[in-house]
């Protein structure tokens, strides 16, 4: 019993964490589920994990949202970067073809892709800010952009901040805008996978209860460390971090 709430509470770490910093949940997720040989009921998991993240995005920005919603512009806004990802994410999702994207090697070579573009990106110059700037065409690249992160490896956060970065708005609003894109992003895959459980009778039992509370709490913090960490220091720590997965990555994938 010991060992089960243990992978519980090192999946919600991982989903917590990795989920809103630019290295790939899901590669994260996958991995440590192959090199542990996790035996929870998967789909369970991976609903609760992205509730508990999607709780702890809307309690930590609840006034931010608030604004939002008065603001008719960047709501629409918001709503049409959050498209792409939606309407592709369906598509992969009814024809099943979602779950044939998880292969080691596609996440070994994504990790240390889009860590050369978080590099390059990062050196932009700031010139744009969400409340002044931030117009459809930015959006739109950054919503089509988002279709990216369906490879394994390429984190939905790291693809979004990495756009923006692209576009010139700062790492802290870069950051938050890949927060409120991810409010539709985490609501759309929690629906589908409660969706999928439906269809197998819902349990509500302790797996779930614990797994997206424990999710909420390192996804909580993490929001929270990143902000403070962006309005001081640059993402080459990401970039470092992604290329050093690689490496162990290589081995795995290639030995």
């Amino acid at each position: 019993m010991f060992a089960y709430y243990l992978e519980i509470i090192v999946l919600s770490l991982i989903q917590g964490i990795s989920e809103f910093i630019p290295v790939s949940s899901s590669a994260h997720l996958i991995l440590a589920s192959q090199i542990n040989q996790f035996n929870i009921n998967t789909l369970q998991i991976d609903v609760s994990l992205h509730a508990g993240s999607l709780i702890a995005i809307l309690l930590y920005f609840w006034k931010d949202l608030i604004g939002i919603f008065k603001d008719k512009k960047l709501l629409a806004l918001i709503f049409l970067g959050s498209t792409p990802l939606l309407v592709v994410g369906l598509i992969l999702y009814s024809t099943e073809l979602i779950y044939n994207l998880r292969n080691i090697k596609v996440i070994t070579w994504s990790t240390l892709i889009f860590a050369i573009l978080l590099f390059f990106s990062d050196k932009k110059k700031v010139k744009k800010k969400i409340q002044n700037d931030l117009k459809i065409k930015d959006i739109l690249i950054i919503g089509l952009s988002q279709i990216l992160a369906f490879i394994p490896g390429a984190s939905r956060s790291g693809v979004v901040m990495t756009s923006c970065r692209y576009l010139k708005f700062n790492r802290v609003d870069s950051a938050k805008i890949s927060f409120f894109l991810s409010i539709p992003a985490l609501a759309g895959a929690s629906f589908l996978g409660l969706n999928d459980i439906s269809k197998e009778g819902i349990d509500f039992n302790n797996v779930i209860i614990f797994t997206t509370l424990f999710s909420f709490i390192f996804s909580f913090f993490t929001i929270k460390f990143l902000l403070y960490f962006l309005n001081r220091f640059s993402l080459k720590v990401f970039v470092f971090y992604r290329i050093f997965l690689f490496f162990i990555l290589l081995i795995i994938a290639y030995t």
